[in-house]
C-alpha cells in the first residue's frame, strides 16, 4: 500500500447511509500515507457531520460551491488541480446520474468536471435502485468515460433488503484507490532519472548551486515505479524521501552526476530533470577564502564549463530514449526546441520557472512537451505528482512508437 504514500485524494461524500463508512475510509487512507481533503454534498451532511471528517482528515471540509472564503483559499479549481485522485464514497444513484449527464450544480460535481485526475466512485444504494435500468445505463456511461467503479458489494442493507448495492468496506476501497496508481506501462524497462540541483564548491564552506528542489524529478521516479519500471534516481542534494521501489544514488557536483549516470547505464529511457550547473570554479580553494582588504569590494572567480550530462549520454553508442528538461524564464518554447536539436533528444519538457506558481519549489507544474517534429503537447497546471504520471504515460507511449 506504499502506492498511497504522499498521494493527494479528494474524498467526495454523497448523501447515503453508507456515509458513516467515509470516516473510517479517511482514517485508512491517511494510515497508508495519503493526504485527504473532503468534499461533502448537502445530503452527505445529513448523515455525518463535517466536523467529524475535518478532525479525521486534518483539513477543513469543503461544502459549498459559492463560498467566497473557500474560493479565496482552495476553491473548486484549486481542489481539482490539487487532486491525484477523486474518490466519491458513497456515490448515490443521484450522484451517478448527475455525473453521467455532466451536471455541475454543487461543489463535488464541479470538482469532478474540472479535474484531470482519475475519478472513482464507490456506489451505495438500495438493491432495486442499483438494478434499475437507468442506473445501469448511467454506470455504462461513466465506465465509457474512464471513471472507475469500486463495487458495489452484495449483502444486507439498511432498508432490510439483501442484494447488490452495499458500499465496499474502507480497507477494500483503500486498496482499490492504491491500484489506481499502478499502470504497468513500463514493466520490464529500466529508467534512469536525474533530479535536483548540483553543487559546485568554491572552497570548503561555499558553493554555487540553484533553486531546484528535486520535487519534479522525484515525482517522475515515483510515477515510473508505479508504471512497473526499474528506476534508478540520481539526485543532487535535496531533502526528499526516496520513493518506494526506487534505487537512489546521491551525488553533489555535475561531474559526480555524470559518473553516476554512466555507471547506471545501459537504460531504456533517460529522463534528465536535474538542474545541472553549467559552470564550476576552475580552482577550489583548499581553505575558506577570507576577505582581502587589498582587493576592494570584489571577488573574481574563474569559471570553467561542466560536462554536458544529457548530451554525453545521448551521444553514446547504447543511447537510450532521451527526454530532457528546459527550465526557462523567457522564450520558453524557442530555447527548449533549440536544446532538443543541439543535444539530440527525443523529447524535451519545457516549463516556465519565472512563474512562481509552477517554478522551483512550487507544488504545482505546467509543462509543454516538444518532439523531434516540433509538435507541442501541453499539460495544464496540476500537482507535480499528477503532471509526472501524465508525462510518464506520454513518454511510455512515444518510447513504444520509437
Amino acid at each position: 500500500m506504499q502506492r498511497l504514500y504522499r498521494k493527494r485524494i479528494v474524498l467526495g461524500v454523497g448523501g447515503g447511509i453508507a456515509a458513516y463508512k467515509s470516516a473510517e475510509l479517511v482514517r485508512r487512507l491517511r494510515d497508508h500515507g495519503a493526504e485527504v481533503r473532503v468534499v461533502m454534498t448537502q445530503g452527505g451532511r445529513e448523515f455525518i457531520t463535517p466536523l467529524t471528517l475535518q478532525a479525521l482528515s486534518g483539513h477543513p471540509v469543503h461544502l459549498d460551491l459559492l463560498d467566497p472564503a473557500a474560493e479565496a483559499a482552495m476553491g473548486h479549481i484549486e481542489l481539482a488541480r490539487w487532486a491525484d485522485l477523486v474518490l466519491i464514497a458513497p456515490a448515490t444513484a443521484d450522484l451517478m446520474a448527475r455525473l453521467a449527464q455532466g451536471v455541475a450544480n454543487d461543489l463535488l460535481t464541479t470538482v469532478v468536471l474540472a479535474t484531470n485526475a482519475p475519478v472513482a466512485l464507490a456506489p451505495a444504494m438500495n438493491q432495486a435502485m442499483w438494478a434499475d435500468p437507468a442506473t445501469q445505463a448511467n454506470r455504462e456511461q461513466l465506465l465509457a468515460r474512464g471513471i472507475r467503479l469500486f463495487g458495489p458489494g452484495s449483502g444486507s442493507q439498511a432498508c432490510g433488503d439483501i442484494g447488490m448495492g452495499r458500499m465496499l468496506e474502507a480497507e477494500e476501497l483503500a486498496r482499490a484507490a492504491a491500484d489506481c496508481f499502478e499502470t504497468g506501462m513500463l514493466t520490464g524497462k529500466h529508467l534512469l532519472i536525474t533530479a535536483g540541483p548540483t553543487q559546485e564548491n568554491i572552497d570548503p564552506v561555499r558553493y554555487i548551486t540553484n533553486h531546484s528542489s528535486g520535487k519534479m524529478g522525484f515525482a517522475l521516479a515515483e510515477a515510473a515505479a508505479e508504471a512497473g519500471a526499474r528506476v534508478t534516481l540520481v539526485t543532487g542534494p535535496v531533502f526528499l524521501p526516496t520513493p518506494d521501489r526506487v534505487q537512489r544514488i546521491d551525488v553533489v557536483s555535475a561531474r559526480d552526476m555524470l559518473a553516476a549516470c554512466e555507471a547506471a547505464m545501459p537504460c531504456d529511457i533517460l529522463i534528465a530533470a536535474a538542474a545541472v550547473a553549467d559552470y564550476r570554479p576552475e580552482v577550489v580553494a583548499p581553505h575558506k577564502i577570507k576577505k582581502d582588504p587589498s582587493t576592494g569590494d570584489g571577488l573574481l572567480l574563474q569559471m570553467v564549463r561542466n560536462p554536458d550530462i544529457l548530451a554525453t549520454l545521448a551521444g553514446r553508442a547504447d543511447r537510450p530514449f532521451c527526454v530532457g528538461f528546459a527550465a526557462e524564464t523567457e522564450n520558453l518554447l524557442e530555447y527548449a526546441a533549440r536544446k532538443l536539436r543541439d543535444k539530440n533528444l527525443d523529447l524535451i519538457v519545457a516549463n516556465d520557472v519565472a512563474n512562481p506558481s509552477i517554478g522551483f519549489n512550487s507544488e504545482d507544474n505546467a509543462v509543454s512537451v516538444i518532439d523531434r517534429q516540433q509538435h507541442e503537447t501541453r499539460f495544464g497546471q496540476a500537482s507535480k505528482g499528477h503532471i509526472a504520471r501524465a508525462l510518464v504515460a506520454f513518454i511510455a507511449e512515444r518510447y513504444k512508437e520509437s
